[in-house]
């Protein structure tokens, strides 16, 4: 059985994260309170979020400066089902790099509690869709997330090109029923902001590519928030990557971004082919990413 810390943030200690669920404090019990319903369905496995002009300015508003510094990467910390760690290769070390409008930060509330995970801006017909991590959208298994949010290019508390809200979420069957992270990938549809879709106000969108086989050099992209980063730039790691061997079907990376980085986009020839989503307990400093094959290429087509 593989258990779980996520790479949305390792900054909060297992015991501390069930004793801030156990006994949320005053800041917490009041963001419960604005925190809205889960949504609803739309027929198509996609999950309604912000559907209303009202909902997305509810939205907009609850993420200010101060609850988007505060909120919290979750960790994801498998220990492995059999093996033993496969070999290394590139630099483990993520290096600073600018901004970029391509990639943002993700801002959502689960169970009371704010979280912040890591997005790339995805090629797709609608040119509104946000690629992250399945465990930044819903629970595994469980509920979607709410008060879903993306910050194209933030740096510092800059937000460039404003802040974007979900019209809806969709995750894998795996990840959703099961929480399965062979299949932890996720999909947001964003809302227009200020007449302009995600991709008319940033530009460009990054195309996705599936099924393209293992052993490729990635470069991996996220806002690790974790020590000792702190969530505020983006970093990189590159390198060679190599099939998981303990269990998964996964891409193994060397790279040492924390939590936080989770969902964020994982580059080869200009395509992204696979993201930000666990670690093994006692390997450190190395990023496993989803194999995007048949399965996520189903739900993509389901958003494009």
């Amino acid at each position: 059985m593989r258990i779980i810390t996520s790479l949305a943030t390792s900054a909060v200690s297992a015991a501390a994260l069930a004793l801030a669920l156990a006994a949320p404090s005053g800041a917490v019990a009041a963001d419960r309170a604005a925190a809205s319903g889960a949504g609803t369905g739309t027929g198509t496995g996609q999950h309604a979020a912000a559907t209303t002009l009202a909902e997305q300015r509810r939205i907009t508003a609850y993420w200010t400066p101060a609850r988007m510094k505060s909120a919290i990467p979750r960790e994801n910390v498998y220990v492995p089902r059999k093996g033993k760690p496969g070999p290394g290769g590139g630099s483990a070390t993520a290096v600073q790099v600018p901004a970029s409008p391509l990639f943002g930060k993700v801002f959502f509330t689960e169970k009371g509690l704010n979280y912040v995970c890591s997005g790339t801006v995805t090629a797709s017909s609608s040119n509104s869709l946000v690629t992250t991590a399945g465990h930044c959208v819903n629970e595994g298994p469980g509920a979607y997330v709410s008060n879903f949010a993306f910050v194209p290019k933030y740096e510092n508390g800059s937000r460039p090109y404003g802040t974007f809200t979900a019209a809806t979420l969709v995750t894998t069957e795996q990840w959703r029923t099961s929480g399965d992270f062979d299949h932890d990938i996720g999909f947001a549809t964003m809302n227009p902001l200020n007449g302009k879709t995600l991709v008319g106000a940033v530009g460009s969108a990054y195309p996705i590519a599936f099924n393209k086989g293992y052993n490729l050099t990635f470069d991996a992209y996220g806002y690790p928030a974790a020590t000792p980063y702190d969530g505020q730039t983006l970093w990189r790691c590159s390198g060679p990557t190599t099939k998981d061997t303990r269990g998964s079907t996964d891409n193994r990376l060397p790279c040492s971004m924390t939590g936080g980085s989770s969902g964020g986009g994982w580059i080869t020839g200009g395509y992204l082919n696979s993201l930000n989503s666990f670690g093994y307990r006692g390997e450190k400093n190395v990023m496993y990413g989803p194999y995007f094959g048949t399965v996520e290429q189903a739900l993509y087509q389901t958003v494009d």
